[in-house]
């Protein structure tokens, strides 16, 4: 991987409802989908298999923790049933792709690689969906149109267990770092997904 200095700004500082972040999210959906048709592996069971044990586990320290109730920790234990049994292509992901971590100017680049692993392909539509997409479709098309493919029914439908994982690991992490806008945040997710 070659990293090199950019110049440009941050894309969440790109001006809402404006033609230059349809524009970023565009290019961020051609971006994704060059590194993910370069490492998409046909679908399989295992990824399923193992965001649906990560889901549980976040559903636990959630519980526990006293941040969501019974009836939620069995709304998010479904969906981690529903991604134990799903087969779905596999790719290397970047798990936090969203405007704060692309640099938009001459050149579109994105930073913040930490998390960073193969992963299901369509996981790394999830932050976007679930943070800016609902509130702007418009957004979502500008992606896909530059991402090249939309999501099929199967992958439209697993969006859900997705915004499950959302829900939950930004719950957990919101109560850990103590930051009420993460906590809104996958208190909104989850209520969704009732």
């Amino acid at each position: 991987m070659l990293l090199t200095a950019l110049v440009g700004r941050r894309g969440d500082t790109t001006p809402t409802d404006s033609p230059d972040e349809e524009l970023a999210h565009y290019e961020a959906g051609r971006v994704l989908g060059a590194l993910h048709r370069a490492t998409t592996m046909p679908r399989g069971g295992a990824v399923g298999a193992s965001l649906a044990q990560k889901l549980r586990g976040w559903a636990e320290r959630a519980f526990q923790a006293g941040l969501i109730t019974g009836s939620e920790h069995s709304t998010l234990s479904r969906h981690a049933d529903i991604l134990d049994g799903s087969r779905m292509d596999s790719a290397a992901c970047h798990l936090d792709f969203q405007p704060r971590n692309w640099m938009v100017g001459d050149v579109f680049g994105v930073c913040d690689f930490e998390h960073m692993r193969r992963d299901a392909r369509i996981r790394d539509f999830a932050r976007l969906e679930f943070r800016r997409w609902q509130a702007a479709p418009r957004l979502r098309t500008a992606f896909f149109t530059g991402y090249g493919q939309r999501l099929n029914g199967t992958e439209q439908r697993l969006m859900g267990s997705f915004g499950a994982i959302e829900a939950a690991t930004a719950l957990v992490k919101g109560h850990n770092e103590n930051d009420p806008t993460l906590l809104t945040h996958g208190r909104a997710v989850l209520a969704q997904l009732a």
